[in-house]
């Protein structure tokens, strides 16, 4: 979870003016965690901070907003009649290609929720010991100002082939934070006309000559139209070294790709790297069925990092 300069920036170039609306504090039982963050304009909005009543009204008074900054809080019970026996902090932001270029490039977008306001000490100690340790501080309301770590994609994930899973697995894949997708198939037809700003397409006539300028440390999904193609990339991918890779396929396809992964050299504990089927077989089969599998499982680990990741840092 991070400020998403590469998103905003996106969508001022679409509609011109957007708020944007992040949860600055939270207190009890709350729709989201600090850090959650929705994208409105005129006739439309992205992201969310949590849906039900407090996104409602937050996104009609963000398109009615006059000022640049505007801190409010929210009393979920009493105010808006929700479940959640919390209060919650919404500051919310106006951009315009104007306020984009005067960002600048920092790693941690901190800025007073009130005008003029000089940056407290607390706020200067976070910043430095966050950048002399190259570590995130988590996204937090300090002293009337607002600090988030901006959005750098912690994961790499590279998914192998454009047919109906593949677009499936970056149509759930790609909205979630910290994934930078990479995404190769054999021409640039087998791809949609638009994508997400965090995934790069890669199309090349042999997809395997690819699989050298992944990270090592990357995730790998392979779902290509072939099976020799299939081979091929997992052969590649135990010579090359990777973090985790997953097979489209059924248990008996694994069990002749084992057999032939053998045969090129590879020792069994190695070929038990990859995971074959991907996803959850009792959800289906149906792409979106797969999609979702995935994502469930590859969320597990994502979690664990994130807790390391944002690790409160002494101001």
């Amino acid at each position: 979870m991070g400020f998403d300069r590469n998103g905003l920036a996106e969508a001022v170039a679409r509609h011109g003016r957007v708020v944007r609306v992040v949860t600055a504090s939270v207190q009890g039982s709350s729709p989201r965690e600090v850090g959650a963050a929705m994208l409105v304009w005129k006739d439309g909005q992205s992201g969310t901070i949590g849906g039900g009543a407090l996104e409602y009204q937050a996104a009609n008074a963000a398109r009615e907003m006059t000022d640049a900054v505007r801190l409010t809080r929210h009393s979920l019970g009493p105010d808006l009649g929700q479940c959640c026996g919390g209060a919650v902090q919404l500051l919310a932001e106006v951009y315009d290609a104007q306020s984009l270029a005067e960002f600048g490039v920092a790693q941690v977008v901190a800025r007073s929720v009130t005008p003029d306001s000089e940056m407290p000490l607390a706020v200067k100690r976070l910043i430095t010991t966050a950048r002399a340790h190259g570590t995130r501080p988590v996204a937090q309301l300090l002293q009337g100002w607002m600090i988030e770590p901006v959005e750098q994609p912690q994961r790499n994930l590279w998914i192998w082939g454009a047919g109906h899973v593949g677009r499936a697995l970056v149509d759930v894949m790609a909205p979630l934070p910290d994934l930078a997708i990479t995404w190769v198939d054999t021409g640039l037809e087998r791809f949609p006309q638009d994508m997400a700003h965090n995934v790069a397409v890669l199309p090349a006539v042999n997809p395997v000559v690819l699989v050298a300028r992944a990270p090592q440390d990357a995730e790998h999904l392979i779902v290509t139209y072939s099976h020799a193609l299939d081979l091929e990339l997992c052969h590649a991918l135990l010579g090359h070294g990777f973090d985790s890779a997953g097979l489209i396929g059924s248990k008996s396809k694994w069990a002749r790709f084992k057999g032939r992964l053998r045969a090129l050299g590879h020792g069994a504990a190695q070929i038990e790297r990859i995971t074959c089927p991907i996803g959850n077989p009792e959800m289906g089969k149906h792409p979106q069925e797969i999609a979702i599998g995935v994502a469930a499982a590859m969320l597990r680990p994502a979690s664990q990092s994130e807790q390391n990741l944002n690790r409160e840092i002494p101001a």
